[in-house]
């Protein structure tokens, strides 16, 4: 096959690859999407290996219209036909993985998106101009590389003995296969939790270790820390069932009389020698980065685990390198939604307007709001009682009001990550941002969310935030008390507030 030259190449047609795809095509941009699997959706064809996503799916949302729905539907990609949306595929709330495959074929077939499948791609170099992309059926180039590949490969600590333990991505998901049996699960995540869960009933002893405590999503906030829904492995910890969650280091495993001997260091320094009969190693994944010459080799953080980002997506040490999808989090690590499609969905609708005006010299879009503080509170409260990206991409993505000061006007601009904002308008005198906010980072006992009825009080709950800068520096805020139901509209204690703030900076400020 001859080279062919595009716009913008994406790697990977998974679930952010066809988002990305989508946004682009709906544009008219010049793009090609190189998928190496026959169908979309490859990594959820095999993962997660017990089959049950941990995402949720709510189906029946009490009064919501089709934009605020989406805060609930945590599978959805973004676009304008009502049949292809995930609740038409499933109706349970945890829903199974393959329900979640057929929806992204269907994704693909019905908007026809370019995808040309079976194609690996085998090195990636950088030119002048963009990119040269070598694949097994040809060359493309690209001005702007996109990549959405999601996990490339699992994460093998470095323990003496490892090669005695099965990975995540090649046990045994039977449970009656560990009948009886002792068994180790190497790391606390999602994943070693999902097998944890899967094996209780059947196997004797389930133990998990790893360096770092349990992180509980109801705790964090974050829903990529260890669901709810797999309680009952800690609520046999916490019992008399021989199952435990330890947390230490594993120094050596090694094979003694048919089974496998595992030292444990534990926090505090104790030491101990455990015997099981299996250790599965369920310590996640990492990007693969194989595929890139070292010229165009992305940095990475997270313990590698993935690429560095500018507040743009674009990789931190290489220009006109961008990042979609679940590894595309580095700029709200373990905050808000990125790594999921509820939170990268609108992430790449985003990102698909910036890259239109570079690449392509199409503006961001703007809309105009009268300065008038009743007015443009107004718009404030609209966007935050009907917006589902600043619901899902809480404390990350926000709406932001420039200030015409010729005319007194603000320019509206939705859903920018607040920090490329904070950049992009460093030189206007008079904007703000409007996000929703959590009001701290640990929220405890999650039962226990306090809320105050004093107005301007910091919640520990969901509630709107309106800040105000000059020059990129933060001069006031206001936090809006939280509400129950989300509809932050009651005139004492939204409206009134949100006006006599802005009144104050209005007519305070240039």
């Amino acid at each position: 096959m001859v080279d062919t030259a595009h716009t913008y190449v994406i790697v990977g047609a998974g679930p952010a690859g066809l988002q990305l795809s989508y946004q682009l095509q709906q544009q008219g941009a010049d793009y090609l999407t190189l998928e190496r699997s026959a169908e979309p959706g490859g990594f959820f064809r095999r993962f997660p290996r017990h089959r049950r996503l941990i995402s949720t799916n709510t189906v029946h949302a009490d009064g919501a219209d089709g934009r605020t729905r989406l805060r609930w539907d945590g599978n959805s990609l973004l676009n304008d036909s009502p049949e292809l949306l995930f609740p038409n595929f499933s109706q349970e709330y945890q829903p199974a993985a393959d329900d979640l495959v057929r929806y992204l074929a269907e994704f693909q077939r019905v908007h026809q998106l370019r995808v040309r499948y079976g194609t690996t791609v085998e090195r990636i170099t950088r030119e002048d101009d963009g990119f040269s992309v070598r694949t097994d059926r040809g060359g493309v180039r690209a001005r702007c590389l996109v990549v959405a590949t999601g996990w490339g490969r699992p994460f093998v600590p470095d323990i003496q003995g490892i090669e005695h333990a099965t990975g995540y991505e090649e046990m045994d998901v039977d449970p009656d296969r560990y009948a009886g049996r002792r068994v180790l699960i190497l790391g606390k995540g999602n994943a070693a939790f999902e097998t944890a869960s899967a094996i209780l009933g059947r196997a004797s002893t389930v133990h998990l270790v790893s360096r770092r405590p349990v992180r509980l999503a109801w705790q964090t906030g974050h829903p990529g820390d260890v669901r709810g829904r797999f309680g009952a492995v800690l609520d046999s910890h916490r019992s008399t069932a021989p199952h435990a969650v330890l947390d230490g280091t594993v120094d050596r495993i090694r094979p003694v009389d048919g089974g496998l001997r595992v030292r444990v260091t534990h926090t505090g320094g104790e030491t101990t020698e455990l015997d099981y009969h299996e250790v599965l190693r369920c310590t996640g994944f990492r990007m693969d980065t194989t595929v890139f010459d070292a010229g165009c080799r992305p940095e990475l953080v997270d313990d590698g685990r993935i690429p560095a980002l500018r507040p743009d997506w674009q990789s931190s040490n290489v220009d006109d390198l961008y990042f979609a999808g679940t590894v595309a989090q580095a700029r709200d690590l373990r905050h808000a939604s990125s790594p999921f499609i509820d939170g990268f969905r609108y992430n790449l609708r985003t990102l698909t307007r910036i890259l239109r005006e570079r690449y392509d010299d199409v503006p961001l879009p703007v809309a105009t709001t009268p300065g008038e503080p009743a007015s443009l509170a107004k718009v404030m409260l609209d966007r935050v009682n009907g917006s589902s990206a600043l619901w899902t991409q809480f404390e990350y993505l926000g709406d932001v009001l420039v200030r015409d000061r010729a005319t007194g006007d603000f320019r509206h601009h939705e859903d920018l990550p607040e920090d490329y904002a904070l950049a992009r308008f460093a030189d206007a005198a008079h904007w703000y941002t409007l996000t929703l906010c959590w009001g701290r980072d640990d929220h405890g006992d999650a039962p226990a969310v306090e809320r105050h009825p004093t107005p301007g009080r910091v919640n520990a709950a969901l509630h709107p935030v309106v800040r105000r800068y000059r020059h990129g520096q933060l001069l006031a805020e206001r936090h809006l008390p939280a509400d129950l139901s989300a509809g932050w509209r009651r005139p004492d204690r939204h409206v009134q507030l949100l006006v006599e703030f802005l009144m104050g900076n209005l007519n305070g400020g240039s």
